[in-house]
């Protein structure tokens, strides 16, 4: 999905940051896996336009933290949950 931002240079930064991991994993015949922020949500917080907030909640709640991570902390551990979750559905798909 196309990254939008309100601060152009800012966007641009972060797809080439993105563009980079891609490209090195991919070099080293690594999977890369793509989730849209709507999957994430939805898997995370049961709702698909869940706020960022929302988000940070449910991590804490579904890892058992004793806090709430930051936001990108909460960001990238909800991707890895979803990961989870949909990785471990397929696997039994194949079972």
């Amino acid at each position: 999905d196309m990254f939008v931002d309100r601060n152009p240079r800012s966007a641009l930064k972060l797809g080439q940051a993105r563009g980079a991991a891609v490209v090195a994993a991919m070099h080293h015949r690594l999977p890369v896996y793509d989730y849209p922020a709507r999957l994430v949500k939805q898997t995370v917080a049961g709702y698909g336009q869940a706020e960022k907030s929302q988000v940070q909640h449910m991590v804490r709640t579904l890892l058992h933290l004793d806090a709430a991570p930051s936001r990108d902390a909460a960001d990238a551990l909800a991707v890895a949950i979803c990961h989870a979750h949909h990785t471990a559905f397929s696997r039994e798909d194949r079972l």
